[in-house]
């Protein structure tokens, strides 16, 4: 969550007319995250959360991420939901960006994430993935391998500012990824595609809901998998906590075992994961809109991550014995 686009209070009093929310008592701007504008909105009737949609998000995607939402909530997820407004809409417009009101969600994501957040975190990514096996709607996935490419030639011509001989390096894994030996035949369905901890509220260690699906899409759910070993199983000193792991994959694994097919390609996986956030985190460090109130995050992270997948032999690397039994 950020802030790229500032929003007038009479034109937000005006947005909120179409909705039967009371009145606004106040809002303000949420400094957290890259992608898109948010805002927190306190009314008469409770809190809510204002999101104009930007860079990456195209608008004919919107109404995917709106109506998942509200299927993976009618299946049991805690999740937010789409507000909709009198004319029974939940997507409109404001400050000329693509605008949603969502509902808020109690809880807090972990600063500091443990073994017992990480179990939380593998049941709920399985729980996602079952519960949406039946979501009619489809979007791809615009950020796998044939999306990666692009992303690097935006950004090599300045990748070695951030760290010497970085744009080699990225070059030489895209160059692997691409020579087809990415898999192509896994189980497959909604993915979350962004489960980092500052998308998953807890109160204490019980996790409360899941958050932001503007990268929701259909990949394989191996892949989500992958995406959550680099979000949440490394340290500060970005180490591998092989604790962490072992705990969110058999939590996940208690909720939907994984084929011995997608076992065997976590590692291949996790290293795209690991390119994917490397390359995008690499573009938005670079181009920081002049005056937003946002933070990028530090691409150099995911250089340490991805250099450590590609040391992994094995699933066991993981703590995850090929059987499925801990290791």
């Amino acid at each position: 969550m950020a802030v790229y686009t500032d929003v007038a209070a009479d034109d937000l009093a005006d947005y909120l007319s179409q909705y039967d929310l009371g009145e606004l008592l106040s809002y303000k701007g949420i400094a957290e995250g890259v992608e898109n504008s948010n805002f927190l909105l306190h009314t008469s009737k409770g809190s809510y959360i204002l999101t104009l949609y930007e860079k990456r998000v195209a608008k004919n995607d919107l109404p995917f991420f709106l109506a998942l939402m509200t299927h993976l909530a009618e299946h049991g997820i805690n999740c937010p939901l789409p507000v909709k407004g009198r004319d029974g809409e939940a997507l409109r417009e404001l400050a000329g960006r693509p605008a949603a009101i969502i509902t808020f969600l109690e809880g807090v994501w972990p600063r500091k994430p443990n073994a017992t957040h990480c179990a939380g975190v593998g049941q709920a990514l399985a729980k996602m993935h079952l519960a949406g096996r039946n979501f009619a709607v489809r979007r791809p996935n615009a950020l796998s391998v044939s999306g990666w490419r692009p992303l690097f030639d935006a950004a090599a011509a300045r990748a070695d500012e951030v760290q010497p001989g970085l744009r080699a390096f990225l070059s030489a894994e895209l160059d692997y990824l691409e020579s087809g030996v990415w898999p192509t035949s896994l189980p497959d369905g909604v993915i979350h595609a962004d489960l980092f901890n500052d998308n998953v509220f807890f109160l204490g260690d019980q996790l409360s809901g899941l958050i932001d699906f503007t990268f929701a899409c259909n990949d394989m759910l191996a892949y989500d998998v992958a995406i959550c070993l680099n979000a949440w199983c490394f340290e500060p000193d970005h180490s591998f906590n092989v604790t962490k792991a072992r705990a969110f994959l058999n939590a996940y694994g208690r909720e939907r075992k994984l084929t011995d097919a997608e076992e065997a390609a976590l590692p291949l996986l996790a290293r795209g994961a690991a390119i994917r956030f490397l390359l995008t985190r690499l573009v938005d460090w670079l181009n920081v809109p002049p005056g937003a109130l946002v933070r990028p995050k530090d691409p150099q992270e995911y250089v340490r991550k991805l250099r450590f997948h590609q040391s992994v032999s094995s699933v066991r690397d993981y703590g995850l014995a090929p059987s499925g039994l801990v290791a």
